[in-house]
């Protein structure tokens, strides 16, 4: 079958869907931990005003096909929402700015349990309007609307919420937590500090994101700071856009456990300075009768999408180096199967036709380009 349960039908059934997942938003670049953390501490009406609220109706996004499954009762117990990270400094959390990170969140409803998708943000794809390129371009030509239109039209998913935030907002959650634990390997120390320069504060160059600029010096398991974990999640140099992903999701793992035992003055910090730093399609009050079960939900598995086994690269003229998956159809059935364990699926129609565009569009330049070398 297909992805998710139908949208924004369900009443209160859905909104308590929606409120689970907001619980595990917490992917470092994407900052959702943030989003649950608030509804601990906040009254809507004091808060709702800093939020950057994006009404998303299912008319704006194109929904894969998951309409013609609103009554798999397979499918009911499964949530899905979509996780941007935009690589912007300031506030602009729309439309004009490539999406840094994109990645799935699937929650089942009925466990707690969630899995997490990394889609490559360089993957070669339809963009939701036929035209094909870079996927992290579908959220700087349309903003949220055509990124997840390109989600679900491309992976047969029907997805109509999701949360994004800059860097600024990851770095504040995780501050605020007291950090996160990570083990660091000797080959990131020196990327690492490299993307800690790029983005220290000056005086000639006051706009960037912090003076607080405290170089990593040993490998090994340690505390990094938000600012320190905001460029270990951007290095690319080690494992490439595979190696930065997985890193990410090691990242939203370390915060997920620090949220589970943050206090209530930690809580209210996240709360005060992060909610204006985020642009999400959920209500507040969608937020805010859930928390309490923060601590029974748990991260079972996370993958990168093109999976291993069906993926290559290569410099796809002026597009420039791709992920290209080795074919679509086949992944996205590999992803229905990871994210719906025994849910029979068979792909729409729409994504064999993508597949084959996809293939003939890349095929000439399959090869030119090994998976380990750098991506654009």
């Amino acid at each position: 079958m297909s992805a998710q349960q139908s949208g924004k039908k369900g009443g209160k059934k859905r909104k308590v869907k929606k409120g689970k997942i907001v619980l595990l938003l917490c992917e470092v670049i994407i900052l959702v931990v943030a989003v649950a953390a608030l509804a601990m501490v906040f009254k809507a009406t004091d808060k709702e005003k800093g939020m950057t609220k994006i009404e998303i109706d299912d008319p704006e996004v194109n929904t894969g096909i998951g309409n013609q499954f609103n009554e798999n009762e397979d499918l009911q117990k499964y949530t899905n929402i979509a996780l941007f990270g935009v690589d912007a400094r300031g506030s602009n959390l729309t439309a004009g700015t490539r999406s840094d990170t994109i990645m799935i969140l699937s929650l089942n409803n009925e466990t707690g349990e969630a899995k997490l998708v990394s889609v490559y943000r360089d993957t070669y794809l339809n963009l939701g309007n036929d035209v094909y390129n870079k996927c992290n371009a579908a959220y700087a030509k349309g903003g949220p609307e055509q990124a997840i239109s390109m989600l679900n039209l491309n992976l047969d998913l029907y997805i109509t919420d999701f949360v994004t935030v800059g860097f600024s907002g990851l770095m504040k959650v995780i501050d605020a937590v007291g950090g996160v634990e990570i083990d660091v390997k000797e080959n990131e120390i020196k990327h690492l500090n490299n993307y800690q320069a790029s983005m220290y504060a000056t005086e000639a160059e006051p706009n960037k994101l912090t003076t607080d600029y405290v170089p990593v010096t040993e490998p090994g398991l340690q505390t990094l700071s938000g600012y320190q974990a905001v460029a270990y999640c951007r290095i690319r140099a080690v494992g490439n856009d595979f190696g930065r992903t997985e890193r990410q999701r090691n990242v939203l793992q370390a915060v997920l456990n620090k949220a589970k035992n943050a206090t209530p003055d930690q809580l209210n910090k996240i709360a005060e300075e992060v909610f204006p730093l985020i642009a999400t399609s959920m209500e507040v009050d969608e937020i805010l009768g859930l928390i309490a079960n923060v601590s029974s939900y748990e991260i079972v598995g996370s993958c990168g999408f093109p999976f291993d086994t069906n993926i290559t690269t290569g410099k796809i003229g002026s597009k420039g180096s791709c992920v290209i998956p080795m074919d679509l159809t086949t992944n996205v059935e590999l992803l229905h199967e990871y994210l719906y364990p025994g849910v029979e699926y068979t792909p729409s129609p729409e994504v064999l036709e993508y597949s084959g565009i996809i293939e003939a569009d890349t095929s000439p330049y399959v090869g030119t380009m090994s998976k380990d070398e750098e991506l654009d």
